[in-house]
């Protein structure tokens, strides 16, 4: 198969904002150091490449780069490779893809409203691990106690460990300047190693949240939309009854301290085996075209 470089942008209905992908379709002959020294050509938040020209065991075989190390599973990755299988190698005709990641088959599906498609994933279980007092917390965000509230400050696993942080107002969210080395003390002894805060009330309307996400742990710039970090977002909310009620069905913002406004749909309901949690968000193309590298890396 030719190398074909797909653009998408998730987490919006607009080009230009929501989070950003590469896909690279017909890699089936690329090494990992090849998929590695592409993605950090990139420099996008993650690269992804489908290894196979058709499913294997039951799914699309998918590995997802970030410009410095190979991660095995992600939110947009996810929704964005899906949306590329579904629209150039399987012409739109279908309504579920299934990707076969490096941490195993994950179903995607589309849903259709007023506003277009929506491409939702199922996130795991989550695992509660860690809490964190507030005095410990708020200098590695440049900020303090008080701007947090009372809720508890604690990690959160669906697949990824975050620790999840409330804040008190989006005023407060918006002052948020991290203070790597105080940031990297707070996570030694933590299995999160990226913090997502979030604050009440947003800039757009009908969304109920906003939210930012940090990696500076793995010397990343701030996220612009993180499936991963909202999954277990949804999952504290339902836990602590945050909006008063055992389920969720909300927009959150993300990416507009960054430039890159996006929008994630959360749905999560306790269920007798544990917290349902699926994720979801508009797809749209940015690019196409053909990799004419003979060799990468």
């Amino acid at each position: 198969m030719t190398r074909q470089l797909h653009l998408v942008d998730v987490f919006t209905d607009r080009p230009c904002r929501g989070n950003q992908l590469a896909v690279v379709t017909g890699a089936v002959e690329l090494t990992a150091r090849q998929m590695q020294a592409f993605a950090s050509e990139m420099n996008f938040p993650e690269t992804t490449y489908v290894t196979s020209n058709q499913p294997v065991g039951g799914g699309w075989p998918v590995r997802i780069f970030t410009p410095r190390r190979e991660v095995t599973s992600g939110g947009h990755p996810t929704l964005g490779t899906a949306h590329v299988l579904r629209q150039a190698l399987l012409g739109g005709r279908v309504d579920r893809v299934t990707l076969a990641l490096e941490s195993g088959l994950v179903q995607v599906f589309v849903e259709r409203d007023r506003k277009g498609e929506r491409y939702w994933m199922r996130q795991g279980y989550p695992v509660f691990g860690k809490r964190v007092p507030r005095r410990s917390v708020a200098p590695a965000l440049g900020l303090l106690p008080t701007d947090l509230d009372s809720h508890p400050i604690e990690e959160v696993s669906t697949g990824a460990a975050y620790l999840v942080v409330a804040v008190r107002t989006r005023r407060a969210l918006e002052r948020i300047q991290v203070d790597r080395e105080a940031l990297l003390r707070l996570v030694a002894g933590l299995e999160a190693k990226a913090v997502i805060a979030f604050a009440p009330g947003a800039a757009t309307a009908g969304h109920r949240l906003t939210a930012r996400v940090f990696f500076d742990y793995y010397a990343e710039p701030e996220d612009a939309a993180t499936g991963s970090a909202n999954g277990c977002l949804a999952a504290w909310l339902v836990q602590h009854r945050y909006l008063d009620d055992d389920a969720i069905d909300l927009l959150v913002e993300q990416g507009a301290s960054i430039g890159r406004r996006s929008s994630l749909h959360l749905r999560a309901m306790r269920t007798s085996r544990g917290t349902e949690i699926r994720i979801g968000g508009g797809v749209v193309d940015v690019a196409h075209g053909t990799i004419t590298a003979a060799r990468l890396g």
